[in-house]
């Protein structure tokens, strides 16, 4: 059996969990909550690259992102973000759905799983 490592431990979970080849990341939200959805997203995407190579891999080896917004009708906005960040010749699998987030200045929170 694989050891599993935890990075960015926190009160309630963990940043990053490494287990075998496989990261898988926390929900992520932005650093500063007074960004529109295209700033909150920015944020968001500098954070996950940091902890990706934080934990030895990159967005090109990314298997699977899941995002939420809190209005759906933010999509285009995120995605005009999004879209030029992610690896065009390694896109993961992506699901993108409409939800309330823990605190209501949050607009999107994207979480991921990585191969190493």
């Amino acid at each position: 059996m694989s050891d599993i490592q935890r990075l960015e431990p926190g009160a309630l979970f963990s940043g990053a969990v490494i287990h075998g080849d496989t990261v898988y990341l926390s929900g992520k939200v932005a650093s500063d909550s007074s960004l529109d959805v295209k700033g909150q997203t920015r944020d968001i995407l500098n954070q996950i690259d940091a902890t990706l190579a934080a934990c030895g891999t990159s967005k090109s080896k990314l298997l699977t992102v899941m995002i939420w917004l809190t209005d759906m009708a933010t999509w285009a906005d995120m995605n005009e973000v999004y879209t030029p960040w992610i690896d065009a010749d390694n896109k993961p699998c992506r699901a993108c759905v409409g939800a309330p987030l823990a605190a209501p200045e949050f607009l999107v929170e994207i979480q991921c799983v990585a191969a190493k």
